[in-house]
């Protein structure tokens, strides 16, 4: 589906509505000028929007450009199948491409990757497939000058098997999405603070699940955490959890593998990869995936106090006529009584003989 389409669909308009606002906006005009001075060319779209579909076409090129260089980057490496290239090519959003890239994508040299450069990536593949008890026993057929012992071996794979649970994007999908709808953010007063942030006081120990969470509050726990008056933490599992009990995240990982219940090993494996690696990630993104909403939130508030007072009596306690002086278009009129309300409007054009 191209970009046309899919704004055509969001915003219900027809392909070629989409297609002036786009030349319109290409072009360099703006939203207010477009909604106002335009209309005849876009069929009437309004400022509403035409400003989603501003937002919404800069955020589905810049998209198009992503695929673009993940798909050559990933060529350039030679593991670009077909399968990959459709999955990247049916990407939706940023969040998703990100998510299949990731296993490509350039970075500092990790632990794994020195554990494979040390040749401990057989070594990883037989732990998780084949998943013997005595994992030190298995690790000797592995040993070299890089990896004199078994732990380094045992190490080596472990960090290799962390990252490939981390950079699984289907994995990962699932697990963000649990989080943001299961989890709860817990603020907390920073020792100490009691006094200075004393306007956080409703914070000092508040909980409340992060995708209920209304937008003032939101935006007072974040500005809380910015002025250093509170921590915040996504908690996924009450706080009186044993550490050893698994998490229900840690069971998704484990299943997508297929790691035993018995193989305390792996299972360790998993629980290092969610609570030091994906765990962390995720928070990360939820607190920031929070804040643009509740700023989303803040600014529709705002707007529609705006409104309000525009659309407040201009006068006072007087009715009053209101012009929009023009030529081609007419001047146009309007009547409000005492209250604001919209009594009557009328085109008025003075250059023709039939001025009504």
């Amino acid at each position: 589906m191209n970009i046309t389409q899919i704004l055509s669909q969001e915003l219900s308009a027809t392909a070629a509505q989409i297609t002036a606002a786009v030349e319109l906006l290409d072009n360099g005009a703006t939203v207010p000028f477009i909604a106002r001075y335009r209309k005849e060319a876009t069929g009437g779209l309004d400022d509403t929007q035409l400003r989603q579909l501003a937002e919404r076409l800069q955020y589905l090129r810049e998209l198009e450009e992503r695929k673009a260089v993940v798909l050559k980057n990933i060529e350039e490496q030679g593991k670009l199948s077909d399968d990959l290239r459709a999955q990247i090519e049916a990407a939706d959003n940023k969040t998703a491409l990100e998510d299949l890239y990731l296993p490509y994508k350039p970075k500092r040299r990790t632990k794994a990757q020195i554990a494979r450069e040390h040749g401990l990536q057989p070594l990883a593949d037989m732990l998780l497939a084949e998943q013997p008890q005595d994992v030190e026993a298995a690790a000797q057929g592995y040993l070299n000058e890089n990896v004199p012992d078994a732990k380094a071996a045992l190490d080596g794979a472990r960090a290799i098997l962390m990252e490939q649970f981390a950079e699984d994007a289907e994995l990962i999908g699932t697990l963000r999405d649990k989080l943001w709808n299961e989890a709860e953010i817990h603020a907390q007063v920073v020792e100490g603070k009691e006094t200075e942030g004393e306007k956080f006081s409703d914070y000092f120990d508040h909980r409340e699940p992060v995708r209920a969470m209304p937008s003032h509050r939101a935006l007072a726990v974040l500005r809380g955490r910015n002025e250093g008056v509170l921590n915040i933490a996504l908690k996924y599992q009450p706080d009186d959890t044993p550490i050893t009990q698994q998490s229900e995240y840690e069971q998704i990982i484990a299943r997508r593998f297929k790691v035993s219940d018995g193989h305390k090993w792996l299972r360790d494996t998993v629980r290092l990869t969610w609570r030091a690696k994906i765990f962390l990630s995720l928070e990360l993104e939820a607190l920031g995936r929070l804040k643009e909403a509740a700023d989303t939130d803040a600014i529709t508030v705002f707007a529609r106090n705006l409104k309000d007072l525009l659309l407040a009596a201009p006068a006072g306690r007087l009715t009053t006529l209101g012009l929009d002086p023009g030529y081609r278009n007419g001047v146009k009129c309007a009547v409000v009584d005492d209250t604001g309300k919209l009594l009557d409007t009328v085109i008025v054009y003075l250059h023709q003989e039939n001025n009504m």
